[in-house]
């Protein structure tokens, strides 16, 4: 079990300062956004709208009553649709808490990944890397790919943040099967042991 914590630390650090490089110092954080033209003159009649509450909006409003899906598609064909992440004035970026959140994060995906890294018996070092990786490609997938299909989020966003997932766990496999593997050989050293009694 200390093995697979130490492995989740380590692994966790490790997609930690591979996302860190992505979104800071290589353009991937920004692939697939645009900025808004004019923005200034979106920017105060969105906040006299919304006022001072964060939220997630859907625009146009499908609304409740019957036969609203109906109605729904007269009001896409009419005008336009999308999705709206809104913060009050006073948000500030890159908090410690941010950093933190993200940190403790990464390091329960590598825990989660080293666990199940711990119930296979995968010999090869690499074959325990691929593993993990594979984990990344299933975790990726399951909720960009949707984004994309369902609410319409740019290819390109969705292309570099599945990669950006699975070079993270990469990263986390690359710890992962050292660590790890040391206590799985000597488990599968004892049951070739046991076997040949």
């Amino acid at each position: 079990m200390k093995r697979i914590l130490f492995a989740a630390l380590l692994g966790g650090i490790a997609m930690f300062a591979w996302k860190s490089i992505a979104h800071m110092a290589l353009p991937l954080g920004q692939s697939g956004m645009q900025e808004i033209p004019n923005e200034p003159a979106m920017l105060g009649p969105m906040h006299s709208t919304l006022g001072e509450t964060s939220g997630l909006y859907f625009f146009p409003a499908m609304g409740s009553a019957p036969g609203a899906m109906a109605e729904y598609d007269k009001k896409l064909a009419a005008n336009p649709s999308g999705l709206l992440i809104y913060h009050p004035p006073g948000a500030k970026s890159l908090t410690a808490r941010q950093m933190i959140t993200e940190l403790v994060t990464e390091m329960l995906e590598a825990l989660l990944a080293a666990v199940l890294l711990s119930q296979t018996r995968i010999s090869t070092y690499w074959g325990r890397v691929g593993f993990v990786t594979l984990l990344g490609v299933l975790a990726s997938m399951a909720t960009n790919l949707s984004y994309w299909n369902w609410y319409g989020f740019p290819g390109e966003y969705t292309a570099v943040y599945i990669m950006i997932e699975i070079v993270g766990f990469f990263c986390i496999g690359l710890v992962a099967a050292r660590f790890v593997s040391m206590g799985q050989a000597r488990l599968s050293a004892a049951v070739q042991t046991a076997r040949a009694r």
